[in-house]
């Protein structure tokens, strides 16, 4: 009884991950300007790219300011506020 639960429980699961999609991911490429163990900072064109990373990141290779490095990032919301509708609240009063 408690195995078909705990099957049943995977399968939602697993239906749930394939309903939300893959996440996309992006990159950035450019010379390092900085590490940290937090952030690595990479200059794209004039712009500098702060990317957040932690223990979990892979790093391949001799991270270091100077080197050249790609990034591969995902865009993920930290915390979303919906505001209503200004034209909306307008044409109730």
């Amino acid at each position: 009884m408690k195995i078909a639960a705990t099957l049943t429980g995977i399968a939602v699961l697993a239906a749930t991950a394939a309903f939300a999609g893959p996440t996309k991911t992006y990159q950035v490429t450019g010379p390092v300007l900085e590490v940290k163990d937090d952030v690595v900072v990479v200059q794209k064109g004039k712009e500098k790219w702060e990317v957040a990373r932690d223990k979990d990141t892979k790093v391949t290779g001799d991270l270091k300011a100077g080197s050249k490095a790609t990034v591969t990032y995902t865009m993920k919301a930290a915390s979303i506020e919906a505001k209503a509708d200004a034209k909306a609240d307008k044409k109730k009063k």
